[in-house]
């Protein structure tokens, strides 16, 4: 039966420097993997944590530098697929996923390009380094299947993956205004449904190129005011859970690109979210900020790392100076504190 091993490995250095695709190349040649019959099912059960010091040390970022050159000071652990051996002469190179198998965690792997790659009923986005990404929405359900295609008809085994539920936090905010939380006037409507109209355009079009590889920093530094999946009972009316991490900071602060990629949307003057930028990083990720008192960019244009794309304010539905960062993979709203240093790591 074909199973999803965890390879434990240990190495000694600085924070900050392993470089997440050297992980994969490295411990794709960790182990053999067993031959497996087409059809089979493998599990694997990770904890939430099991994967997070991993992503937030590597910082998701890509080189074809050696592991074993590179830096970590942490034992940790990669999930790796068993595959399904069909070809004689054998020389298959399994894949990797590293990531948290949880609700609201983001999961990157690598394959031999040319792959097909499905999850569940999805087909993936592959890059032409066989890298891909896919995540789990807070509500998903226990288990999810990945099905892997070479290119050249070998098919390896599906592989059950187990999604650790997790608990979130039930949040009150009373004070709101009424009309940013009960009813809207006919004006207020008209500006809901634009803002609608506007977001759905500028994600009708999301971009291959898998620009996520940068690594992804915090926008800004402060204290975490909000975190991801909790729900929010705003003036005693119960709304939808939280969809990202807030972080307070003084209006006018700079804020960020948290990872490279390409503006979609840039408004300073959203309903709910005043003002807004949406960064696409390819592979159907995007990041969302928003309530920013100022806006420096604009749809289309292309923007790395650390580079400026406004400030902090407390636009649209906010209580007071903060920034509100959304990460969200095709229709599945991400935790993003999870692809990040811990803002006590940080020095």
């Amino acid at each position: 039966m074909s199973f999803i091993r965890m390879f434990p490995e240990q190495i000694s250095a600085r924070r900050h420097a392993l470089l997440l695709a050297a992980a994969f190349s490295a411990l794709a040649l960790a182990g053999t993997p067993a031959a497996a019959t087409p059809g089979e099912e493998a599990k694997v059960t990770s904890s939430a944590a099991s994967m997070k010091d991993l992503m937030r040390e590597a910082g998701l970022a890509s080189s074809t530098q050696a592991l074993g050159s590179a830096s970590l000071s942490m034992e940790m652990k990669v999930a790796q697929l068993d595959t399904s051996e069909i070809r004689p002469d054998g020389g298959i190179t399994p894949p990797t996923l590293a990531g948290d198998f949880a609700q609201g965690g983001l999961i990157i792997g690598q394959t031999q390009p040319g792959s097909t790659v499905m999850l569940d009923d999805m087909t993936l986005d592959v890059d032409g380094e066989g890298r891909f990404i896919f995540g789990f929405n807070r509500d998903h359900p226990e288990t999810a299947i990945l099905r892997i295609t070479y290119a050249d008809g070998t098919i390896l085994a599906p592989q059950t993956l187990n999604i650790e539920p997790r608990e979130f936090k039930i949040e009150r905010i009373d004070g709101l205004p009424d009309n940013k939380v009960n009813a809207f006037t006919p004006e207020e409507e008209q500006k809901i449904v634009r803002g609608i109209e506007l977001k759905k355009s500028a994600r009708a079009n999301m971009q291959k190129q898998a620009d996520w590889t940068s690594g992804f920093d915090w926008p800004v530094k402060g204290r975490i005011s909000g975190v991801f999946g909790s729900q929010r009972i705003l003036n005693g009316v119960p709304r939808r859970f939280h969809s990202g991490v807030d972080v307070a900071a003084p209006t006018g602060t700079d804020l960020r690109a948290p990872a490279d990629g390409i503006i979609t949307l840039a408004e300073d003057d959203m309903y709910f979210e005043g003002g807004l930028v949406f960064i696409d990083h390819g592979q159907g990720l995007e990041s969302a900020l928003m309530h920013m008192s100022r806006v420096d960019v604009e749809a289309g244009q292309r923007v790395s790392k650390g580079d400026i794309i406004g400030a902090i304010g407390a636009t649209g539905r906010a209580t007071g100076p903060h920034m509100h960062w959304s990460l969200k993979w095709r229709d599945r709203l991400l935790d993003a504190q999870l692809v990040v240093p811990d803002m006590a790591d940080e020095g």
